[in-house]
């Protein structure tokens, strides 16, 4: 990743955004046409694809956060290879083989039929993705919750945004397991929300989500050590990728589901949900090498804040619906406010060292 010079603007970052999000628009109001041949189907498109954008940034603002608190202490080799592989797997692996691995396994049967069907019958395929959701949600939102716990649940962690409920996980953190004891006991009571067949696909979703974060930690925790003991700089590299790749693959999810409430069209959610997918990585980029995080104390706890409010709004779709733009505006307005927070603290910050400073002259005269 490159040092911004003196320069770079923040809107400079999103250069590559706007080129992908102007070719995106334009194949989706050729598919448009293509498919309809009309103005109006071309137009119905184009207003699809800009909404699919704007649901997957609003879904992600707190993936981008997450991304640059992980990036930012990565090599700059691994920093690099995941905002080039990394974008690729995001785009093309979770937007497009992610949906169609899940149909290929769902209904049983080949990549190229599954292709087939997106093309020629959408409406099945919509349908096969929908009925995956539960297994889907339990997975992701288990995986997301142990993120957000872990976040909190740290001895070590010394700034706190709500005090009197930071203070006390991370006094409770000294207790071994206590997180994956407060997931495993949230899953149990949902578990009895559910009837039959359901309770036990939720169960076993949850607890492979729960098993593949464990595994992604101590695979990572391995990798970097390994690395670390050939060369003290090598912190940061396979094991961090993965982990990030991983928690990328778990913020799609609702994304990609909620994506069909809009069109079944599998190559217009692509570009909708790719286009989304551009704007994170600039946003991550710029939170890295702009130093954000670090000027504004309580951003990141907001990001955390709000991964497990979706953790647990993907626990409560398994019984109920829940429009996505709620997830993606809740997410956001959680971010806005630790902003708010972050620049009231900020000031309060400089007043404090101006009266030191009024304080120290009155003395001197």
């Amino acid at each position: 990743m490159t040092k911004p010079n003196s320069q770079t603007t923040a809107l400079s970052y999103f250069n590559w955004a706007f080129i992908v999000t102007a070719a995106g628009l334009v194949l989706g109001a050729w598919i448009g046409w293509q498919s309809t041949g009309t103005l109006g189907g071309m137009g119905t498109v184009f207003f699809i694809c800009t909404v699919l954008a704007v649901l997957e940034i609003s879904l992600s603002f707190d993936n981008a956060i997450v991304n640059a608190n992980k990036l930012k202490d990565m090599t700059p080799v691994w920093q690099q290879r995941f905002l080039t592989w990394g974008i690729l797997i995001a785009v093309f692996g979770m937007r497009i083989v992610f949906p169609l691995l899940i149909v290929v396994i769902a209904a049983n049967i080949g990549p190229i039929e599954a292709v087939v069907l997106a093309a020629a019958r959408p409406e099945e395929y919509a349908r096969i993705m929908n009925e995956a959701h539960l297994p889907i949600a339990a997975f992701g939102g288990t995986f997301l919750m142990m993120v957000g716990l872990t976040y909190f649940f740290d001895h070590e962690k010394d700034i706190h945004w709500i005090a009197w409920l930071e203070r006390r996980m991370s006094r409770f953190a000294t207790i071994k397991g206590i997180e994956i004891a407060f997931v495993l006991a949230l899953i149990l009571g949902f578990s009895t929300l559910l009837e039959g067949e359901e309770a036990v696909v939720f169960v076993h979703s949850c607890v492979y989500g729960l098993l593949t974060f464990l595994v992604v930690e101590v695979v990572g925790g391995l990798l970097d050590a390994s690395q670390q003991t050939m060369s003290a700089a090598a912190k940061g590299g396979f094991g961090a990728f993965l982990y990030l790749e991983v928690l990328d693959a778990s913020f799609s999810f609702d994304g990609v589901i909620g994506a069909f409430a809009l069109t079944q069209n599998l190559f217009i959610i692509a570009i909708g949900l790719g286009i989304g997918a551009m704007y994170v990585r600039s946003m991550t980029v710029m939170l890295v090498e702009k130093g954000t995080l670090s000027e504004y104390r309580y951003l990141e706890h907001g990001a955390f804040y709000a991964i497990l409010i979706l953790s647990v709004v993907m626990y409560f779709q398994t019984l109920m619906h829940i429009p996505e733009v709620i997830t993606g505006l809740g997410g956001a307005a959680l971010i806005g406010l630790s902003l708010w927070s972050s620049i009231r603290h900020n000031r309060r910050e400089e007043e404090g060292v101006e009266d030191d400073a009024r304080g120290r002259r009155r003395v001197e005269a």
